[in-house]
């Protein structure tokens, strides 16, 4: 779409980044974008391809970086949802347009809206403090919508291999609920999921002494998991939620008694259990129900928090500190909502929050953003990396 002299930096690499269609797992030359920006600063850039996924690193360090210097990472994707029934959409999704100052395009705000924020302030940051303390990292995927095995998890293998290890991670999900940084996300509950199938014996209606009806057997098993009280959650995760989430057995005729119940659950849990936990109780039950079944579970990432320290920098405070310079409120703290690619990062010792605009319209027809509200994103991530880069000036 045409710009004016007076669109923000912002707004026209958002437009720019929007403009590419970069569904899962393709990145359709964003990277090479950010990577011609960043460059200009002196970061130095790596491409990690991983089968279909391409994945960007890159780093610049400042004037020192000793062994107690902070290496501060902005991790995000370029990869988007696809766009479905374009019928649906006002204006194409891969034509970004401002309407009444708010952006519509696929990915506005989940994210390359972020990734603008983050690439801009980093700008003016660089320019305006060239000798700030620790290292700026980038860790860019294109595999955060799809799969996820070949994207963030990949690059931190490789990062962990060598040693290379990050201090603090703002992810730019979408975190915020009403206007931009009223809600960070300071971590997210374990995902587990599992596909069961119970075996029964297949027959007719009519003789069920020669039948095993995997329905009615599976029934009081399903029914106990549903209802079993996994925790209570903590000061930072709700209770533990177990989830079904299909259910499929039958023949289509009303004659025959299914050979087989398929089942799939998920379980979002706190940091009160583990998976291993999840496992021997989930199969606890199936057992104690004496039931003749396979099952195969997925691991899709460990609950992780970020708390609260008193220690002066603090990463959590500074952050909320930089929130509140820029938008006059205090941010609240949550762990609700899905997964994200932070679960690959905190693991290693990272502390990691999630900071980005406002969720509403993700994953849907119309996405949109809020032009003030990119612009307010932007100036936050710049008082961020003051907050945690410029501690010996600013104390």
């Amino acid at each position: 779409m045409p710009m004016s002299d007076q669109t923000s930096e912002v707004i026209k690499l958002a437009i720019d980044l929007i403009s590419r269609p970069s569904v899962t797992p393709e990145d359709a030359g964003c990277q090479q974008l950010m990577k011609d920006r960043l460059g200009k600063l002196g970061f130095i850039n790596e491409t990690m391809v991983f089968e279909d996924t391409t994945n960007l690193w890159s780093r610049r360090d400042g004037k020192t970086l000793n062994e107690s210097d902070p290496i501060f990472c902005f991790a995000g994707h370029t990869d988007v949802v696809p766009a479905g029934n374009l019928e649906l959409w006002d204006t194409p999704p891969f034509e970004p347009t401002i309407i009444d100052g708010v952006l519509y395009g696929r990915g506005a705000a989940d994210m390359k809206g972020s990734l603008a924020a983050m690439l801009v302030a980093t700008e003016r940051f660089v320019t305006d403090y060239p000798n700030y303390h620790g290292a700026i990292a980038y860790l860019i995927t294109s595999d955060e919508e799809g799969p996820f095995i070949n994207g963030t998890t990949r690059v931190i293998d490789t990062l962990e291999a060598r040693n290379e290890k990050i201090t603090y991670c703002i992810v730019g999900e979408p975190s915020s609920t009403h206007s931009v940084g009223d809600i960070i996300k300071n971590g997210r509950r374990g995902s587990i999921s599992a596909d069961l199938d119970i075996k029964g014996k297949q027959g007719h209606v009519a003789y069920p002494e020669h039948v095993i009806n995997p329905i009615h057997i599976a029934m009081p098993a399903l029914t106990e998991l549903s209802q079993y009280h996994w925790d209570n959650g903590n000061d930072y995760f709700p209770a533990t939620s177990f989830q079904l989430s299909n259910i499929n057995s039958g023949t289509g005729a009303t004659n025959v008694v299914p050979g087989n119940l398929t089942a799939l659950f998920n379980l979002r849990y706190s940091t009160e259990l583990t998976d291993q936990i999840i496992v021997q109780q989930v199969e606890s039950i199936l057992n104690k129900h004496k039931l003749n079944y396979d099952i195969k579970w997925t691991f899709n990432g460990k609950p992780f928090i970020t708390e609260l320290g008193n220690e002066k920098g603090d990463f959590l405070t500074s952050v909320t500190q930089a929130v509140s310079s820029v938008t006059g409120i205090a941010p609240k703290l949550s762990t609700s909502g899905g997964t994200s690619d932070g679960r690959f990062i905190a693991p290693t010792g990272a502390k990691v929050i999630e900071l980005g605009p406002c969720n509403a319209t993700i994953h849907q027809v119309n996405e949109s953003v809020t032009c003030e509200d990119l612009e307010k994103l932007c100036d936050i991530y710049y008082a961020c990396l003051q907050q945690v880069l410029l501690q010996d000036e600013t104390e």
